[in-house]
């Protein structure tokens, strides 16, 4: 039975400071349902990223339904940037406004760079209910101190029931791979590189998605 996708659809929803503009991808049959975070909303990021693009059509092409939300302050979404703090509780309603669409459906997370940083804030806060998400991708992790100097992101250690891919550029030079390694190390949490590429992972976006595919099960199939 084919899962065609469907059209990219736009919408606003409400959070704790206005409005979240969100970018959905979903596939005819919805099997589960993918939150996806962008990277830093003070330095560029947005929805329409390349790598969260990646990640949310990897996700459709799953079977989930993936919401690529605009952090506070950028495109349609209201707001000033929180550090991460009211940013986590935004996502949580959005995954609650996912819940109310799609239904209970297995849960997944995708973040680049910050938007990883805020991904596994959020994960600790669902991991401790009764359905933890299924899988979390993290791609160019935001943790430590940025190569610049100018961001420090305390990124709590991930909930051991949660299921991780980590995929990182061997020549970062926005977050240092060695951060990332500083931070899984601890945790016993592997972590894939890719050769050559940078933190926006030109030219290797491919290779993300076919990581992805490789690693993460299917909506609806055990994981």
């Amino acid at each position: 039975m084919t899962n065609r996708p469907l059209a990219t659809e736009s919408a606003l929803l409400r959070g704790g400071a206005g409005a979240i503009e969100v970018l959905i991808d979903a596939p005819e049959h919805v099997r589960g349902i993918a939150l996806i975070c962008h990277p830093h909303p003070l330095y560029g990021g947005a929805n329409t990223n390349k790598v969260a693009h990646t990640l949310a059509r990897t996700f459709r092409d799953l079977g989930y339904a993936a919401v690529r939300p605009n952090f506070r302050g950028v495109g349609k979404s209201e707001g000033t940037h929180d550090l991460g703090n009211g940013e986590t509780e935004d996502m949580l309603s959005v995954i609650a406004w996912m819940q109310s669409r799609w239904g209970q459906l297995p849960l997944a997370l995708g973040g680049f760079s910050f938007g990883g940083f805020v991904q596994t804030r959020v994960a600790n806060r669902l991991a401790e209910g009764v359905a933890p998400p299924r899988q979390i991708v993290l791609v160019g992790m935001a943790a430590g101190t940025a190569a610049d100097g100018a961001r420090h992101y305390e990124t709590p250690e991930l909930a051991k029931n949660v299921p991780a891919l980590i995929i990182h550029g061997e020549a970062d030079d926005t977050v240092p791979l060695d951060n990332v390694f500083d931070w899984a190390r601890p945790q016993e949490l592997p972590v894939i590189v890719i050769p050559g590429a940078d933190h926006f992972f030109h030219a290797r976006l491919h290779l993300i998605r076919d990581l992805m595919l490789r690693n993460v099960p299917p909506a609806g199939q055990a994981a």
